[in-house]
């Protein structure tokens, strides 16, 4: 039987190394422990957020419905609205040509009168005179009975004339009435008319209130200047004429009314709204994926890197649409996006949609709000089948959300 001696130097040494052994192994196990559950809290704080932001989304979704729904009742209203306006309109032109013709008549009329009654003064002040005659000659009876024919034949043509200048006059007189009446009651229409056409404006007003304000409200909170909105789309469409040409109800360059002002300003808002429906199809307010999707990464730093865009994950080859109007300034592979399609649109912004299983566009080509570019994949620098959604303004990125939460009020 064979031995091993070890000398007490040797037997130290074994010793420590055992013991170093086993307290790496002990520090190991440990540290594999507590990563093992750090990252299952991580996984578990993970899920809880992306329940989150699915439930967040979801409810975006449905307020976006609802509020599209609005938009289209509004719509509604307000086409009802400016049917009832035209036709008040012109109602209201007509109204005016009778009043002016009824008044060119009543000024005929009241003319007529007084000429009727400037010859029937006259006639009453000749047959006094005559009777005045009469009476001088009476007690000359030779020339009383010479003239005798003469004055019966003056006596009947006065007697006549004055009977037919009384009829003319209470004739005129019952016009004149008839066309006062006439004049009051075209006033009271009028009136109604005026009252009905208040009416219609107040709703046009409040049609163009409900509109207007959040469209207004969504473009700036997207960080959009209304104003560099509004005239950039007006220098693509500078044409004149149409419905929203002003309106004018007098032919002749009178003081525009005050209905023709309050006109003019409901014309100006429709003007605006027709604006801004035109922008919020050239920024990308739209969401990029229509189907069912989980929000799996948000903007901002990841892993110590920047991530410059929203992931949003669903099947493989889900349908990819351009999230606003534009023409396609890239359409295929770049290294870390993989298959990638790049977007220009208005006011300086570019929209980018990355890890694409299949690109349905072409460079140079022009797209529409909701046209769709691709399938969404797994190329590139990815862990598994989703689209990187990116917005860029000036070619800075800022977070799609910016967008996405501001149209949830009105698309």
């Amino acid at each position: 039987m064979r031995f091993i001696r070890l000398r007490p130097g040797s037997q130290l040494a074994a010793f420590a190394g055992a013991s170093l052994i086993v307290a790496w192994a002990i520090i190991a196990t440990a540290i594999l422990l507590m990563d093992s559950i750090g990252s299952g809290n991580f996984r578990e704080q993970a899920k809880r957020d992306q329940y989150t932001y699915e439930n967040r989304l979801n409810e975006l979704s449905r307020e976006r419905d609802t509020r599209a729904q609005e938009a289209h009742d509004a719509q509604e209203r307000f086409n009802s609205a400016l049917a009832q306006i035209s036709i008040m309109q012109s109602e209201l032109l007509n109204s005016e040509t009778r009043r002016r013709e009824m008044e060119t008549g009543i000024e005929v009329i009241q003319n007529t009168l007084r000429r009727t009654m400037k010859e029937r003064d006259g006639a009453r002040q000749k047959s006094a005179t005559l009777k005045v005659e009469m009476a001088r000659t009476t007690g000359n009876g030779d020339a009383l009975v010479s003239d005798d024919s003469a004055g019966a034949s003056t006596l009947d043509f006065l007697t006549d004339a004055l009977a037919d200048t009384a009829l003319e006059r209470d004739k005129v007189i019952v016009n004149a009435q008839d066309a006062i009446l006439q004049a009051e009651e075209m006033s009271h229409q009028i009136r109604l008319m005026q009252d009905q056409n208040d009416q219609i404006f107040r709703q046009l007003e409040d049609a163009m209130s409900i509109s207007v304000e959040p469209l207004d409200k969504m473009f700036r909170a997207a960080g959009l200047n209304t104003k560099t909105i509004i005239d950039t789309v007006k220098s693509g469409y500078s044409g004149q004429g149409g419905p929203l040409t002003p309106l004018s109800f007098s032919t002749r360059g009178e003081v525009p009314s005050a209905d023709e002002l309050r006109a003019n300003r409901i014309l100006n808002q429709m003007d605006r709204l027709n604006l801004y429906r035109i922008a919020a199809h050239k920024a990308p307010f739209a969401l990029p994926v229509k189907n069912a999707f989980r929000h799996t990464s948000g903007f901002g730093s990841r892993w110590g890197r920047m991530h410059n865009g929203t992931d949003l994950a669903a099947p493989h080859g889900t349908p990819i649409h351009s999230t606003a109007d534009g023409v396609v300034i890239h359409a295929g592979w770049q290294s870390g996006y993989g298959r990638l399609v790049k977007i220009k649109h208005a006011f300086g912004i570019e929209t980018r949609y990355a890890h694409m299983s299949k690109i349905r566009v072409k460079k140079g080509q022009r797209v529409s709000r909701g046209d769709r570019i691709g399938d969404m994949g797994n190329t590139g620098r990815s862990t598994g089948t989703h689209l990187h959604y990116e917005v860029r303004v000036g070619g800075k990125a800022i977070n799609p959300m910016i967008y996405i939460k501001a149209a949830r009020d009105v698309f």
